[in-house]
Formats: structure tokens, sequence, C-alpha cells
């Protein structure tokens, strides 16, 4: 993994067809998956937190902008907090491991995105990890 919370998947293709991985990506810490399918490119899922939880972002198709941010205090978070922005499209396999600490924002650039987000926590677990914040709280580029 580089310092940009990527870790990066190669493409490999022949006559058959091409395949995406990502043969770098440990899953041993993996629980369960689920699939963000936004309704429009104008949707922004943010922010929402886990102190505890940590989560994988992988982009199936389309393409995704990300924004992350290490929280400060998940109780008060500053407001001079700085968002770190990720682009993931499917035609560059690559995963976007967001360490507990972290809220998350995220918005499709693509019409008919599709991400597969990973978690090392149960839903139980994960709900009882869960901050909320408004849009608003951090700028972020879209």
């Amino acid at each position: 993994m580089t310092d940009d919370y990527i870790i990066e998947g190669e493409v490999f293709e022949d006559e058959r067809g091409k395949l995406r991985f990502v043969n770098r990506f440990d899953m041993s810490e993996i629980v369960r998956f689920y699939e963000i399918a936004p309704k429009n490119e104008q949707i922004i899922r943010a922010w929402q937190g886990h102190e505890f939880e940590k989560k994988w972002f992988y982009c199936l198709s389309g393409s995704f902008i990300c924004n992350i941010i290490n929280i400060d205090s998940f109780d008060n978070p500053s407001d001079e907090l700085i968002p770190k922005r990720v682009e993931l499209n499917s035609e560059n396999p690559q995963i976007l491991e967001v360490p507990n600490g972290f809220a998350t924002g995220i918005k499709a650039s693509s019409k008919d995105a599709r991400l597969q987000v990973f978690s090392n926590f149960g839903l139980k677990e994960s709900k009882e990890d869960d901050y909320r914040y408004p849009l608003e709280k951090w700028q972020a580029e879209w």
C-alpha cells in the first residue's frame, strides 16, 4: 500500500477477454461486504466515520470520487480537517484502504457506477461504531 491508501491491482488481457485483479489485497480481515450503486452522479454520501472499523473500496464499474478524513475527535471533530481526494475507476483496478479512525464521503462520477465495500466488522458492530457528520462539515472536491 502507498501513502495514498491505495492497493494497486493489475489487468491481464488476451483473446479470451480481460481480467482485473488485486492480488496484493489481503482479505483475511474481511467479515462482510456490500455494494453501493448510486441513483445518479449528483448524490454525495458523506460523511460517515468509524473509530474502530476499517473499510476497503473497490470500483466495480464506472468511477467514483472518494474523500477521506483522519478524524481528530469523533465526539467533536475539528472543522479545519482537510479531506484527501481519491479517484477510483473500474478500468484501473485499485482498492482504497480506509483505516479505522477515518470518515469517508463518496460520489459517483459516471453513470451506472458501482462500488464494492469490504469491512472488518459485522453489521451490529459497525452500527455501534457509526458516526455521521453533515455534508457541509468539511470542504471537499467532488
